[in-house]
């Protein structure tokens, strides 16, 4: 399995991942203009077949923001996940950021659990963030302390 940059042969696919992976996805035209705009983005491939991506940028000067990640269903608990959070985390580490944060679903615990696994905390939770009225808990990792 590799980790590597996205590329717009890869949109489909990412698509098609983040469909099957979230009630609620970002449109196919949202995830191009992610790409353009410059965010970071990158994708887990085995054996050429993309499998999983993760989406972050900067959000503030010293804040670092995880957008999307998620893994095709077929492929998950075998470190696609594990591999791109932590690929994510190391770029934005290099970017004297002060903390990375994200935002989780209240319902999606084995997500929670995940995350705090790189030791990321929780900050709060905001009722009715979602589309569908489920809050999000409001997760933050620590950097350069």
């Amino acid at each position: 399995m590799i980790v590597r940059k996205f590329n717009p042969n890869d949109l489909k696919r990412v698509y098609e991942i983040e469909n099957m992976s979230f009630n609620q996805s970002y449109g196919i035209k949202m995830f191009q203009q992610l790409y353009e705009a410059g965010v970071g983005f990158l994708v887990a491939e085995e054996e050429g077949y993309v499998i999983g991506y993760v989406i972050f940028w900067i959000k503030y000067e010293k804040q670092g923001h995880i957008i999307s990640i998620a893994v095709d269903k077929n492929y998950r608990r075998l470190g696609a996940g594990t591999k791109l959070l932590a690929k994510s985390i190391g770029i934005l580490s290099l970017l004297n950021l002060d903390k990375i944060c994200l935002e989780v679903k209240q319902t999606n615990s084995e997500a929670v659990e995940f995350y705090k696994t790189f030791d990321f905390k929780i900050n709060r939770v905001v009722p009715g963030y979602y589309e569908d009225g489920v809050g999000a808990i409001l997760m933050y990792l620590e950097l350069n302390r």
